[in-house]
């Protein structure tokens, strides 16, 4: 007899309210971290993946986080928050310094709103940050599906019934 699986957490609407802090994911970043999101993402500009160049011609102390590589960890950040029937509507941010290899990137989040609409999804809107050292690299906002009740799941959702 195999062992039954763990149970994964499942966050519901009525659970979440406004000014709500989400726990703080820190994670050290290596070169590892950045080459992979750059390839994940097909990125192959070399400030991405090339010490050499990121240096000598873009005058950075290393290697970078790319775009793409920033919105999954957005991304991951808050669909580790919903659980499995988290939907993300939306995500938008602005990047206002590089994150490098030996940085220790924590990502905060906060909830701005809660509503239904009127097909009865159930969102969430947040203020997200992420920081090296205390100081802001990227801000960003997010606006995600939650479900309103246990029967709920935002997945599955479809044409007219999903507007982000």
């Amino acid at each position: 007899m195999s062992p039954r699986p763990a149970t994964v957490p499942r966050l519901l609407l009525p659970q979440v309210s406004k000014g709500d802090t989400l726990a703080v994911l820190a994670y050290p970043v290596t070169a590892t971290t950045v080459v992979l999101g750059a390839l994940a993402s097909r990125d192959w500009r070399p400030m991405h993946h090339d010490k050499d160049f990121a240096l000598h011609r873009n005058g950075t102390r290393d290697i970078f986080l790319n775009t793409p590589n920033q919105a999954a960890w957005f991304e991951r950040y808050v669909t580790d928050w919903t659980g499995p029937h988290g939907r993300l509507g939306r995500v938008t941010f602005r990047m206002k310094g590089s994150v490098f290899p030996g940085d220790t990137m924590e990502l905060r989040g906060t909830v701005e709103d809660v509503s239904v609409d009127e097909l009865g999804c159930g969102w969430a809107e947040l203020s997200v940050v992420l920081s090296v050292g205390g100081e802001e690299k990227t801000t960003g906002a997010v606006r995600v599906a939650v479900p309103v009740d246990e029967g709920d799941n935002p997945w599955r959702r479809r044409g007219e019934q999903w507007r982000p």
